[in-house]
């Protein structure tokens, strides 16, 4: 969501990561972004992914830097399935099953793009 005024284009590798606000800066955009996982919430791996689509929208607008913002795992999907079978005989039966399941979660981030002004 653009908030202030875009920039042309830069490199996603000059974009650089604030956890505080700079002394001197201009709000550009909110920006968002996300990672999908399997079987369990993303880690580093996910942060590190989510971050780095943050930067490539921040570059994008022309902003030369991002204050992180909020970081959440939300379970989007579960997948299952399961099996059984029964066997019987005149004096017995046997009944065997089986399942299993799975989450899919996503990772999402949001951040402010900024510009900080050379100096």
């Amino acid at each position: 969501m653009l908030v202030g005024s875009a920039r042309p284009p830069i490199a996603a590798a000059d974009v650089k990561i604030y956890t505080q606000p700079p002394p001197a800066f201009e709000e550009v955009a909110v920006v968002n972004a996300y990672s999908r996982s399997v079987f369990q919430p993303g880690g580093q791996h996910s942060i590190d992914t989510v971050i780095a689509r943050l930067k490539q929208r921040a570059a994008k607008l022309g902003a030369n830097g991002l204050i992180l913002g909020d970081f959440s795992d939300v379970q989007t999907t579960s997948l299952g399935t399961g099996v059984g079978t029964d066997s019987y005989t005149h004096n017995s039966s046997i009944s065997l099953g089986v399942g299993g399941a799975f989450g899919i979660f996503k990772k999402t981030g949001r951040g402010r793009a900024i510009y900080v002004p050379p100096g």
